[in-house]
């Protein structure tokens, strides 16, 4: 296979992890109405991924630089396809929360290879393609593989089965394909050594993380609301039937996120990490509106707004922070990024299932999008910490750092 098909090869499997982390959410109200579990429940289902990925992510994210790209990534199309065929056969709670932990584990190996060897195999050394497919393909996958279930879903048979059965067919055939990757990496000594978590925020960028933690709190914790209970919101609160509705959603959060992120790409990163959070805000309070007003269309405006909010002020934050720390210190100070970014995924929407039986899911959602739309504004007042950065530091963002999204 050569460097050019090898790359894209790289890209479209990126885009498929991505679509079949995004896949589940449409179908959770499904799995909700037919095996009669709680909210509580369907917000562990879906946190169990974040908390997965983010510990595939601290331990063999860097695998690859020691045992070579190639046999990462077929380990972990291994463990993806072990995941599909996990939904494709539950039958219950107990296998839904087992594929989804397969699932998360298998992606977080994944997406760390494939966003370093993107860099490998880019045409140029200095090429901005690797570092735009790291940015584009994870948000346009969770949007096809969120519209794609739901239209499966409601005018395909067997819904929760047949999204499966050909994701796991895509998997197989990757798998081949990746066999034929050509490996840009020597196997060299330090293998397990690379298997300890670090994570750690160098001195001079505590003050801007410390600034950037509301902003990454709030973006974070909105996908968690909308991918878990979003579909619930749409049918239960806004009272709109079909399954298609649930995939809309995520798409139309994940679709405005990957526009949001490609247009301020080469935008200040303190003023888009500004700007998006103000955004962030803006969309979280058009949809409260709608809710109020049962008013879908208000509800779906308002979720492409803090979509293209979320996108541009994650994109924002990463490239502050980035420019703030040293080369060497850059994989630690992205992995304490992502432990706040998939705890903030994670224990929200947890919690919020929780509370669904005892205030409603209105009041819940309410409740939870007040707490965002209050974090944004501090992110947007504490925009000031992002400082200029060091003379000494390269200003670009990582370009091997992880192209994980929320899922």
């Amino acid at each position: 296979m050569s460097r050019r098909a090898g790359f894209w090869t790289l890209g479209g499997t990126l885009l498929a992890f991505m679509a079949a982390s995004s896949a589940p959410s449409p179908l959770y109200v499904v799995y909700q109405a037919r095996w009669a579990f709680s909210s509580g429940t369907l917000t562990a289902v879906f946190a169990v991924y974040a908390l997965a990925l983010l510990v595939a992510l601290l331990t063999v994210g860097g695998l690859s630089d020691f045992v070579g790209r190639r046999p990462v990534l077929l380990a972990a199309l291994i463990g993806e396809i072990v995941a599909m065929v996990t939904f494709l056969t539950a039958d219950g709670v107990g296998q839904l929360l087992a594929a989804r932990v397969l699932q998360g584990l298998a992606t977080g190996a994944a997406t760390g290879t494939i966003s370093a060897g993107l860099v490998d195999l880019q045409p140029s050394p200095g090429s901005r393609l690797g570092p735009l497919v790291n940015t584009a393909a994870p948000t346009t996958g969770l949007a096809i593989g969120a519209l794609g279930t739901g239209l499966l879903a409601q005018y395909a048979p067997a819904p929760t089965t047949l999204v499966f059965a050909l994701l796991t067919a895509v998997f197989v055939l990757i798998t081949a394909a990746i066999a034929l990757l050509p490996d840009t990496v020597t196997p060299r000594p330090g293998a397990l050594a690379s298997l300890r978590p670090r994570a750690r925020v160098p001195r001079q960028a505590r003050g801007a993380f410390l600034g950037a933690v509301p902003c990454l709190i709030a973006t974070w914790a909105l996908g968690g609301l909308y991918l878990s209970l979003g579909p619930s919101l749409v049918v239960g609160v806004l009272h709109v039937p079909g399954r298609l509705v649930g995939g809309l959603l995520v798409t139309v959060i994940t679709g405005a996120g990957a526009v949001a992120s490609v247009l301020a790409r080469d935008l200040a990163p303190r003023r888009v990490m500004i700007g998006g959070s103000a955004a962030l805000a803006a969309g979280t309070i058009i949809t409260l509106t709608g809710l109020a007003l049962t008013s879908p269309p208000l509800f779906f405006a308002g979720a492409a707004v803090a979509g293209s909010g979320f996108g541009a002020s994650f994109l924002g934050t990463l490239r502050s922070l980035a420019a703030l720390a040293a080369p060497r210190e850059r994989a630690e100070l992205f992995a304490a990024v992502y432990v706040v970014s998939y705890l903030a995924f994670s224990l929200p929407a947890v919690l919020a299932g929780e509370l669904v039986p005892v205030l409603g899911l209105a009041t819940t959602a309410t409740a939870y999008s007040v707490l965002i739309i209050v974090l944004a504004l501090v992110a947007v007042a504490a925009g000031p910490l992002l400082k200029r950065p060091l003379p000494t530091a390269d200003q670009s963002l990582p370009q091997a750092a992880p192209a994980t999204e929320p899922v």
